[in-house]
């Protein structure tokens, strides 16, 4: 039996640092997978196969959807991408803590397959505080600021969806609290831990 209460799912709008509350995780916790995504889309200068993304075949993607391999995948300008479910497993299986960083829908697609799974989301305290932070960054226009912002609204609808929410103001703040619930995992219970305690019962 898989232990599903190893999966960490993380969202939130573009911008309020996920990236670098994982990178300095990645730093300090050393059990931890970060679930790589598969696309069909070609492979840009820098990109490493199984690094970045597994770069699969288009015929290849749709033949996982049809047999039902992907937890989670989307269609982004006429390029798939999605999370194959072996890869997840096999992690579990090894022990490791899977972290996820998906959208709203890939949250819920994965909620659907492990139920213990934990989900966090991460925002900045209002929206001027965001859009100064994309911004600040000079990687886009400002219609795609515009068009991030919007979608940050909407993606804020479903907080309520989330066990956590970390308000990222202070980042050492925020990184202590996504800490702290990584470490929990190491002890929520699940039906994988109840059973194999009762086990030694006998």
């Amino acid at each position: 039996m898989i232990k599903d209460s190893n999966i960490i799912i993380i969202s939130g709008p573009s911008g309020a640092g996920k990236s670098s509350l994982c990178d300095r995780l990645f730093k300090q916790v050393d059990n931890i997978y970060f679930s790589i995504s598969s696309t069909t889309r070609a492979k840009r200068d820098g990109e490493i196969d199984g690094v970045h993304y597994h770069f699969i075949s288009q015929e290849e993607f749709e033949s996982g959807i049809k047999n039902n391999l992907f937890l989670e995948w989307a269609r982004v300008h006429n390029n798939y991408y999605g999370t194959q479910k072996i890869q997840v497993d096999n992690a579990l299986k090894e022990g490791k803590i899977v972290l996820f960083d998906v959208d709203i829908q890939g949250q819920e697609s994965i909620k659907g397959f492990y139920p213990n799974a934990t989900s966090i989301f991460i925002t900045t305290p209002n929206k001027a505080t965001l859009e100064q932070r994309l911004k600040s960054r000079a990687l886009d226009s400002m219609e795609s600021i515009d068009t991030r912002l919007s979608l940050a609204y909407n993606e804020m609808q479903a907080i309520d969806k989330f066990d956590f929410i970390i308000i990222n103001d202070d980042f050492d703040k925020s990184f202590d609290g996504f800490l702290s619930i990584i470490k929990s995992l190491y002890f929520k219970n699940s039906s994988y831990c109840s059973k194999n305690l009762l086990a030694t019962w006998k």
